[in-house]
């Protein structure tokens, strides 16, 4: 609003000094305020085609336009010792004065994109480092909730940027009729404001928004852009869709699994066998982590901890799954058992 009021002074004001000083020889005061308010209207379209341009743009084009301007000066210089003086001179001066100062501008500022924001030096140092560290959350890892405990535990830095359309998106989740998405949705609203009470975490709600993009996610890849941040989330479709789009990722599943025991076989280590397994005497339990354990002749323990000995680590996709056999009174299975069973996947 307080930009409109500025932009309207302006013209009133141009036009006022229009009026009363009749510029161009216009004898009608009229037409000079008339003139005047069209000048100040162009300023103003140009103004905001301005600020519509990325600092680098603009760097672009300002450096543009000065190499332009300079090397018309140079060119100038031969015209006037090479022509005779007169209107016909002036004219082609001014024609590559503009000549040059247009291409420059049109030139630096599509070349703009390529400039180093880090070759830039001090100026960018109060703006972008902040938003190189910035991290973008997706809904599905707001809702997931791990994420506050890592950065309560210090190993996540930087801003956590939360847009407008993704609570927008877990507000239309918690309102849902469905039990379970409404569950979902206030625990991601509840972890939200569990990560702005601790004083450690910055989070900060932006209202960027890209109207001309329908879908979530490519909302959150073009801020990501923006900001040149990374994009934290546990959805294993928006991952793949975030390295097409050049934007690095953090995924949560991934920390998950690299933070997982190492396990070789001949270990030892306690389970409790929860269910039976898909093979004959086949018990299954789970770690801490999720990690499933199948247990060679171990169905007769359900609900009991029993030790065993790692035989074998099957690595998929979506994690890693152990073997073993009882070690209980040495009277452990000789056989590897086979590899079935599904892995949970966080």
């Amino acid at each position: 609003m307080d930009l409109i009021i500025l932009r309207l002074l302006f013209v009133a004001l141009l036009a006022g000094v229009c009026y009363f000083l009749h510029p161009l020889g216009l004898n009608d005061g009229w037409v000079s305020a008339a003139a005047g308010a069209v000048a100040a209207g162009a300023v103003i379209v140009f103004e905001l085609r301005v600020r519509a341009l990325s600092l680098k743009r603009l760097i672009g084009a300002v450096a543009g336009s000065i190499l332009g301007i300079f090397g018309a000066a140079l060119f100038c210089m031969v015209m006037r010792s090479a022509l005779l003086p007169g209107p016909t001179s002036a004219v082609l001066q001014i024609f590559v004065l503009l000549l040059m100062t247009y291409v420059g501008l049109l030139v630096g500022a599509s070349k703009g994109d390529l400039l180093s924001t880090t070759a830039l030096g001090a100026i960018f140092s109060g703006d972008r480092p902040s938003h190189r560290t910035a991290k973008v959350l997706d809904t599905s890892v707001i809702i997931d909730g791990r994420i506050a405990d890592i950065a309560e535990a210090g190993f996540i830095d930087g801003i956590m940027v939360v847009p407008e359309f993704v609570l927008r998106e877990l507000q239309t989740v918690a309102d849902s009729t469905d039990s379970s998405k409404r569950q979902r949705g206030r625990r991601g609203l509840d972890m939200l404001q569990r990560m702005q009470s601790n004083t450690a975490i910055q989070v900060q709600i932006v209202d960027d928004d890209f109207p001309s993009i329908r879908e979530v996610d490519l909302k959150l890849l073009e801020l990501a852009k923006k900001w040149e941040a990374k994009v934290v989330t546990n959805d294993f479709n928006l991952n793949k869709v975030a390295h097409l789009h050049q934007v690095e990722v953090l995924n949560i599943n991934d920390l998950a699994n690299a933070l997982r025991p190492v396990v070789l076989p001949g270990e030892k280590m306690s389970v409790l066998i929860l269910k039976e397994g898909k093979e004959f005497n086949q018990g299954v339990g789970y770690l801490d982590d999720g990690t499933m354990v199948v247990v060679d002749h171990a169905r007769k323990m359900i609900g009991r901890s029993v030790d065993i000995s790692v035989t074998s680590v099957l690595q998929t996709a979506s994690g890693k799954m152990f073997f073993g056999k009882m070690d209980e009174n040495g009277k452990d299975g000789d056989s590897a058992p086979a590899a079935s069973g599904s892995v949970l996947s966080r």
